[in-house]
């Protein structure tokens, strides 16, 4: 049902009828289009953009779900690799305070290139690492290039959504949660049938990289242009076009609070991401394909949640949705926890139930939340690289606390019990959801 303007006079007139009125009015502004109606080039960007988010997936999976072989292969305890861990958290970080200005600069489409480059480099060197000073190397050069790319795919995402007229981010990170899967799945083979990591990683580093140059090629021509009627507006009052961007979106309420969100829900994804399997391998007796496995289970929840992100948001309020997140976050870790109290250290198949049904729902509760926080980061065109900057910086910070902090926590309760620190984390989003609102 179309919602015309007729309809929204009534409604004005007849405020009873206003609620079910909006309702309709966004299933119409956010429903599937029909085939055929977007123009070409925004079908060729939305696909070009999906794929850019599948590939940056399959890389970070890649090395997640090796970390157990990289920790044995380099003899480190929980906590040298919960530190070792803090490079690529310090590389992205320090890069994503000059993303935005890189992104507006480059364009979205070189801002990938140039930044998948710089990460798969460091993804072929800690492949081939002997030591901890060459790992920490190229986790950070790995934690630098994701931090731009990472900024510079949601903003190309955030340019498609507004041209499609519908909420589609959800499923360009889907696509990252899709890439994971992918690469979870061929880190538990690899690990299965022993490759070495000096022969796995650096092979998907060159895959990785070829995917995202070819992918950018059919990026919008002008999506970065949007930063231009900002700077005009600034020349004209005669205020620097800096003072307006990036330094006045970290002085925005809204865009720090939205940080803050994304902060929570990062550290609820990047704890599972960088302790799940680890947590299962020494808190459940199991071995390292098994632990890839919890890991793939859990990135098969987001993909799941992220694909029905449109749906979602087009019958439920973002604030319920961002709510109802966290509490998932919460039952799902908790169960992970639960589980590893309970076994015995056998790894048998009923003993890991609780970690694979909890990692399910854990997936399924941190999927919506970096999306949600893009997306409502990114509704001025003219200042979507300043605040999504602001916004993933903030988030990045989770990544350098959480590494070291449950690394700490496990060095004296043991990885499992470590990951009850999420449950207290994501409370941050339920009082922060407000921030989404449309």
């Amino acid at each position: 049902m179309a919602t015309t303007d007729e309809q929204l006079a009534a409604a004005a007139a007849h405020p009873g009828r206003f609620a079910r009125l909006g309702r309709l009015a966004r299933l119409g502004r956010r429903g599937d289009p029909p085939r055929g109606t977007l123009p070409r080039d925004v079908r060729a960007a939305r696909d070009a953009v999906g794929l850019v988010f599948i590939v940056n997936g399959f890389a970070f999976a890649s090395w997640a779900a090796r970390l157990p072989a990289i920790r044995d292969d380099l003899h480190l305890t929980p906590g040298s690799l919960g530190l070792t861990l803090l490079a690529v958290s310090i590389g992205s970080v320090t890069m994503l305070p000059l993303s935005g200005g890189i992104v507006r600069r480059l364009g979205p489409a070189h801002a990938v290139v140039v930044s998948a480059a710089v990460s798969m480099t460091g993804l072929f060197v800690v492949g081939v690492a002997p030591v901890i000073p060459v790992l920490a190397i190229g986790l950070a050069l790995l934690g630098s290039g994701v931090g731009v790319w990472d900024v510079a795919m949601n903003v190309e995402g955030a340019e498609v959504e507004r041209r499609m007229g519908r909420d589609v981010m959800p499923r360009f990170h889907a696509g990252f949660s899709l890439g994971t899967v992918g690469g979870a799945g061929v880190s538990a083979v690899a690990a299965a049938t022993d490759v070495p990591v000096r022969l796995h990683l650096p092979a998907v580093a060159v895959v990785v990289l070829a995917g995202a140059v070819l992918a950018v090629r059919r990026f919008l021509p002008d999506a970065h242009a949007a930063a231009t009627p900002a700077a005009a507006a600034a020349a004209e009052a005669g205020t620097p076009p800096g003072r307006t961007g990036l330094i006045a979106a970290w002085l925005e309420r809204r865009t720090l609070l939205i940080g803050v969100l994304v902060f929570s829900m990062a550290l609820a994804e990047g704890s599972a991401n960088d302790w799940l399997a680890l947590a299962v391998v020494d808190g459940y007796g199991a071995v390292h394909a098994v632990g890839a496995l919890a890991f793939g289970v859990f990135v098969t929840g987001m993909t799941a949640t992220r694909l029905a992100g449109p749906w979602l948001l087009a019958r439920f309020d973002p604030v319920h949705v961002v709510r109802g997140s966290a509490v998932l976050v919460m039952a799902g870790s908790l169960l992970v926890v639960a589980g590893a109290e309970s076994a015995d250290g056998s790894g048998t198949a009923v003993a890991l139930v609780p970690a694979l049904v909890g990692g399910l729902i854990w997936g399924g509760g941190a999927a919506l939340g970096f999306p949600m926080g893009m997306t409502a980061a990114a509704t001025d065109p003219r200042h979507s690289a300043a605040r999504v900057g602001v916004v993933s910086t903030i988030g990045y910070t989770a990544f350098i606390a959480g590494p070291p902090l449950l690394g700490t926590i496990g060095q004296h309760v043991g990885v499992a019990r470590s990951l009850l620190a999420v449950s207290i984390a994501v409370m941050l989003a339920l009082v922060t959801a407000g921030a989404v609102r449309r």
